[in-house]
């Protein structure tokens, strides 16, 4: 999961709008001269989602570094045992979940994750800011594994795919629980 990820976030409104997805196909309509385009919605059919599938695991699997330096920002900067026990138990789930990404890809592939640089670590300018970006960085994620789900033929790899993304539901309402516990008002 990345935290600094927050597709086309709308601050002011405290909502956003769906992710476009990556392997989207936009086709200028060719009945009128408008100039529309029509968006072909492939993310639920195999094989046509598989390719985006693969890329969404590439990117989960190439942030492993900036979340290493996020969980330890919020790890030395939470302001109770509580807090830092909490976060530490998701930082090791999503060490597991960086693990069940590099065996997804090599299951589905048959080669070994390409090495992609992540995104860079820019340190929140609060706990609380820390939070927030977690609670929709938690969102964000479950919106990307979800169209990996979709893509899924084998059963192994749904459960896999299923584990993921109930914990990072399970991950949201924690970081939810700790925001509202430390009166995070940002």
């Amino acid at each position: 999961m990345h935290y600094n990820d927050y597709y086309r976030y709308n601050e002011s409104r405290y909502d956003y709008d769906e992710p476009e997805f990556y392997d989207i196909r936009i086709t200028a309509n060719n009945n009128n001269n408008n100039n529309t385009a029509t968006i072909n919605e492939d993310i639920y059919s195999y094989p046509e989602n598989f390719s985006n599938a693969i890329a969404l695991i590439e990117e989960a699997i190439a942030g492993e570094e900036e979340d290493r330096l996020f969980y330890t920002y919020l790890i030395n900067n939470a302001p109770t045992a509580e807090d830092r026990q909490i976060i530490s138990g998701i930082r090791d789930n999503e060490l597991r979940h960086h693990s069940l990404f590099l065996k997804l890809y090599s299951e589905l592939t048959g080669q070994t994750a390409p090495q992609l640089p992540g995104e860079r670590f820019v340190p929140p300018s609060s706990y609380c800011e820390g939070l927030q970006r977690s609670i929709i960085g938690e969102e964000s994620a479950v919106a990307k594994y979800r169209q990996i789900l979709f893509a899924m033929q084998n059963r192994v790899h749904i459960n896999m795919l299923t584990e993921i993304i109930t914990d990072e539901i399970r991950h949201g309402i924690l970081y939810t629980y700790l925001y509202s516990k430390n009166n995070c008002n940002i």
